[in-house]
């Protein structure tokens, strides 16, 4: 059984989410916004985790900050390390084993640039 369900194609979210499922779209599209925008490099580090290179900007940097700490609060699941170090920005994303599926399609979403 899969860990995720579709809102529309392309489209992922954890079944443990408690985001209202009105705000679920809503939220996607901000994940999609950063992927487009920000992502320079996308490596899967391992089976829980992924390592996202964003572009150096402070803004990117806040922006990335505010909403990982809102997407903490309804999937608490995840783990979010923003590092900006070196003149480079860096968030990796880790979840735990039974969430694999949901961090796979984060990693495809990112690495597309946030298209389905």
């Amino acid at each position: 059984m899969t860990d995720t369900r579709a809102l529309a194609e392309g489209s992922w979210v954890p079944r443990a989410c408690t985001l209202p499922t009105a705000e679920q779209p809503l939220r996607l599209a901000e994940f999609d916004e950063l992927f487009a925008s920000a992502v320079i490099r996308v490596e899967s580090v391992d089976t829980s985790r992924v390592h996202l290179e964003l572009r150096p900007e402070p803004t990117v940097a806040a922006g990335a900050a505010e909403l990982m700490v809102r997407e903490t609060g309804c999937c608490s699941f995840f783990t979010f390390s923003l590092t900006a170090t070196g003149g480079q920005l860096a968030l990796d994303v880790a979840l735990p084993a039974g969430h694999a599926d949901v961090l796979d399609a984060l990693t495809a979403r990112a690495a597309a640039g946030g298209q389905p």
